[in-house]
């Protein structure tokens, strides 16, 4: 379920380098010719609040480390995440979506986060859910065309989404997350933390562990 991955620290920066799972690239159409979209540079967005459902004074709070081309992150997220958010979140337990692009595929590990993070900053962090659903869903078809046409889908600006996704307009923000996924100890995606404590990436896993934080 979990796809490894070794954190090489290199001075003040940090990679990761592929060691097994989540291999090879995700391909899609980057272009602007299937579209009326005004595509044109804008300026970066340097911060966002992290995607989050439940009580910011939640006593329990559940961090899950997800990069959108890593097929692992795809099981986790439509499989096992319903489930939580169905039966945990809420009351005392709070959820957080953290961006960790290892990258899987070097252009949709980043722009399909780009996208949902547009989305995020222009509807709200439920929107955001539903969007990050749309992407896992369709999973291994990303092109631009699919990231505007489900930002429409959930009520959001398809063209100013697909223009932040072309043009990395959310890189400040992917990269911060990354990073703090770095700073903590992460090696791969998925990797859920309770309260600062690593988990499996499961729903078993992640209730018992929300059962003990609240014991």
């Amino acid at each position: 379920m979990h796809t490894t991955r070794r954190a090489l620290l290199t001075g003040a920066g940090a990679t990761l380098a592929a060691t097994a799972g989540c291999l090879g690239s995700v391909t899609g159409s980057g272009g602007s010719s299937d579209t009326d979209c005004d595509l044109s540079a804008r300026p970066t967005v340097e911060s966002l609040p992290t995607p989050a459902l439940g009580p910011e004074d939640a006593s329990v709070t559940v961090m899950a480390f997800e990069d959108f081309s890593c097929p692992h992150c795809q099981t986790y997220h439509l499989e096992e995440f319903p489930a939580i958010e169905r039966d945990l979140v809420g009351g005392d337990v709070r959820y957080e979506h953290h961006d960790l692009p290892i990258p899987v595929s070097q252009q949709w590990s980043w722009a399909a986060a780009g996208a949902a993070r547009a989305v995020q900053d222009s509807t709200d962090d439920e929107t955001f859910f539903a969007y990050a659903k749309s992407l896992f869903e369709n999973q291994g078809s990303y092109s631009m065309s699919l990231v505007e046409s489900l930002a429409n889908d959930v009520g959001a600006d398809g063209c100013d989404v697909r223009a932040a996704a072309a043009n990395d307009r959310y890189r400040p923000v992917l990269e911060a997350d990354r990073q703090r996924g770095l700073d903590i100890g992460v090696q791969g995606t998925p990797t859920v933390f309770v309260n600062g404590r690593e988990v499996n990436p499961t729903f078993d896993a992640v209730r018992s562990a929300v059962e003990g934080a609240q014991s």
